[in-house]
């Protein structure tokens, strides 16, 4: 596919979930300072609308999560992913970049590398997780991958395939030193005292499974910590509203639960300890130096067909156990991830201060490793490589 010479160069992007906007708006808005006059379209929220992406969709239409939600959702995703490739063959991009969403973006990657376009993806699936064969089938989709981790490029270099560390753009964002006292303040909690940050997830299936566990973990926890707070953060107004209901229906006294809209990350921060759902918000604990109890349960469809294929290779779960190459956090999956083991694992951290002490500076060696600019060096990646063209 050559473009004419004399145009504007052309990116498209899709990006599924609010992480993968954050991604792409940064991406977007780096790639606009070095190229001002370039158009942006494809798939995006309103971080990347903002940052100036023609958004074709809504990233909401990608967000579905494990193996067996893919299959329900696959017939929509397909009918949208070959309008999605047939609109983007039509508008002739210079270079095409998945964000995330792989059992979306690496199939439409393919199709497009093979019709001549040149392709990224922006965070490389956990190959650290699974079999590592899967590098090299990523690797036929994308001319390059931008790895959020330091340990995923040689992964990759065994298979051949280009990718490189960029860093991760949280631990751009995110300060060294978190103040606990500011956050507590803008979140109205008391000044003293101990609080629990519980996060059951930002969808409403992980809210299904995770939030009563978590809930009545919070409350055993409250019967043994006097005047403990609880902040519960809800993504969006269908997650606060079923979040409310849990909360009303647990039996907490009043005033002991906090249910907020958004702010996540600054309920993390104003905490002493988080429980909170397998996935980037333990990274998004780490960076906020707190300690963490990590919970998780799939459906049991997706257990059922990952555990008969063998896919995974992993004893560690969470990214700060595997960004510290050792666990660090208690992780309690699936049939452990009950309300009593959630509680006891709180309560351990709770009463033991030097050990919550000592993670303060784990966590933040491996922040500092992970700030490095991140979309000033993805961007680097994706300006070279049109410049090859």
């Amino acid at each position: 596919m050559t473009p004419a010479p004399d145009r504007p160069l052309r990116f498209a992007l899709v990006a599924g979930e609010a992480s993968g906007d954050q991604l792409g708006a940064g991406l977007v808005g780096e790639l606009s300072q070095r190229f001002p006059d370039a158009l942006f379209a494809g798939v995006g929220g309103a971080a990347m609308r903002g940052a100036g992406l023609d958004a074709w969709h809504d990233a909401s239409e990608l967000a579905v999560m494990g193996l067996s939600e893919v299959i329900s959702h696959l017939p929509r995703l397909l009918a949208l992913r070959s309008r999605l490739r047939r609109r983007l063959l039509q508008w002739q991009p210079d270079a095409f970049i998945g964000i995330d969403a792989p059992d979306f973006n690496l199939g439409l990657e393919r199709q497009l590398k093979r019709r001549g376009v040149r392709t990224v993806h922006y965070v490389s699936p956990s190959v650290w997780a699974w079999r590592s064969g899967r590098a090299r089938t990523i690797g036929r989709s994308a001319d390059r991958v931008l790895c959020l981790f330091p340990m995923e490029p040689d992964i990759y270099a065994a298979h051949g395939v280009d990718a490189r560390f960029v860093g991760h753009p949280m631990a751009d964002q995110m300060p060294l030193n978190p103040d606990q006292r500011a956050a507590r303040m803008r979140l109205e909690l008391p000044r003293d005292g101990t609080v629990l940050a519980v996060l059951p997830g930002s969808r409403l299936a992980e809210i299904g499974r995770l939030g009563e566990p978590f809930l009545q973990a919070a409350r055993q926890v409250a019967t043994q910590v006097p005047g403990l707070r609880i902040v519960v953060p809800a993504a969006n107004p269908g997650c606060r509203e079923a979040i409310d209901a849990l909360v009303a229906s647990s039996g907490f006294p009043p005033g002991a639960v906090t249910v907020i809209d958004g702010q996540a990350r600054e309920a993390m921060v104003a905490s002493d300890v988080v429980l909170l759902a397998s996935g980037t918000a333990t990274l998004e604990a780490l960076l906020a130096k707190r300690p963490m109890v990590v919970g998780y349960k799939v459906a049991r469809g997706t257990e059922v067909l990952v555990r008969a294929a063998g896919l995974l290779r992993t004893d560690r779960y969470s990214l700060p156990n595997v960004l510290a190459g050792e666990r660090v956090v208690p992780e309690l999956i699936q049939e452990d991830c009950t309300p009593d083991r959630l509680a006891d694992a709180v309560l351990a951290w709770l009463r033991d201060p030097e050990a919550m002490a000592a993670l303060e500076p784990r966590f933040r060696d491996i922040h500092m490793d992970l700030r490095r600019d991140a979309s000033a060096r993805a961007a680097d990646v994706v300006e070279a490589l049109v410049a090859r063209q």
